[in-house]
């Protein structure tokens, strides 16, 4: 009802000449035969009404008739719905119609064929990243099988390549994951001490380089979410701690129930973060202004873990000050499990 006023409001002005005319023809029955229009003045005022709602109701009715074309034309600017809409407008109408539906079928045309291109160099990256895992999977082999005949220094070193080279190809893998439109994640329950010590274990030898001193604080907590999301998740954690430490690291690991979530916390020694910057870290790109440690990042840490962390909903809450260390709190919905 609403709608149909506002299509007899924007006709006002042609309603308006339509009652203009009408009390014209009545006057001039009143100069030619006053009696006569006096006789006839309900049979005029029927009229009149009848004459008004026949107008509005086919204005509204045409219009609501055009919306629709217009609305499928929108939907599917093919040639079909174009004539369809073009039988309803007015010849002035036609012509930005005919140049409308040329525009949207260009454009719908050049979506379709970057939609492809994206989809290409999503499998593309996948395809890249699963294989250079095989030659860092052999690479650890050797490491693990001969480590005893490569120098400390050597060992660490190729530790480390092989720690950054993993962490860079998971950052690809879950930056492509994350923008794809195709989701494949399998939630199950995950205790959180087994997962996070297989993390300390693939960090170990740069967490024994940098002589961290590890907490684990966790009792048998278990928590609903994707198992390669949640150890991309806290992987970053770890190497954000083992990037920006201070000289006697510390790692510390600790769980609790708050109302229906568990809440685990992840707190270091480190360099921290500046108040000014706080607010940012969670900002693709955004690097900060922490020392020179810092000026080295690539800001995508941070932002994939937040990105992840929407996926999993699960929330993060960060707490740090310059010089005195950073803590995240990862919040995990409980989900009862049904008997």
């Amino acid at each position: 009802m609403k709608h149909s006023m506002k299509i007899i409001q924007s006709n006002i002005p042609w309603l308006l000449l339509l009652f203009c005319i009408d009390a014209f023809a009545a006057l001039l029955l009143w100069i030619a035969d006053v009696q006569a229009f006096y006789a006839m003045t309900a049979v005029i005022m029927l009229a009149t009404v009848l004459l008004f709602s026949l107008v509005c109701f086919m204005i509204v009715h045409r219009e609501r008739k055009k919306e629709q074309a217009f609305h499928a034309f929108l939907y599917n600017p093919d040639e079909y719905h174009e004539e369809l809409l073009l039988e309803i407008v007015s010849v002035a109408e036609r012509e930005s119609i005919r140049l409308l539906g040329k525009t949207l079928r260009d454009k719908q045309l050049a979506y379709a064929e970057l939609e492809t291109q994206l989809m290409d160099y999503e499998e593309y990256v996948e395809s890249w990243a699963h294989e250079t895992k095989t030659p860092l999977s052999l690479l650890t082999f050797l490491m693990d099988n001969r480590r005893n005949e490569l120098p400390p220094s050597v060992s660490f070193k190729l530790d480390y390549i092989r720690n950054r080279m993993q962490e860079s190809i998971s950052q690809m893998l879950f930056y492509a994951r994350l923008k794809s439109a195709r989701k494949d994640y399998l939630f199950e329950h995950i205790p959180l001490r087994a997962c996070i010590e297989d993390l300390l274990e693939d960090y170990g030898p740069l967490l024994e380089e940098k002589q961290f001193q590890i907490q684990l604080n966790l009792s048998s907590d278990v928590v609903y979410s994707d198992r390669r999301a949640l150890y991309f998740l806290l992987g970053q954690m770890i190497s954000n701690s083992i990037k920006y430490c201070s000289k006697d690291p510390e790692l510390c690991f600790s769980a609790l129930q708050r109302d229906d979530a568990y809440v685990l916390s992840i707190k270091d020694n480190g360099i921290g973060v500046r108040s000014c910057d706080l607010p940012y870290i969670f900002e693709k790109g955004f690097t900060g202004d922490s020392g020179e440690g810092r000026k080295k990042a690539t800001g995508m840490g941070l932002y994939l873990a937040k990105e992840t962390a929407k996926e999993l909903n699960v929330t993060l809450n960060v707490h740090s000050e310059w010089g005195q260390g950073f803590e995240i709190q990862i919040s995990f919905p409980i989900v009862k499990t049904e008997n």
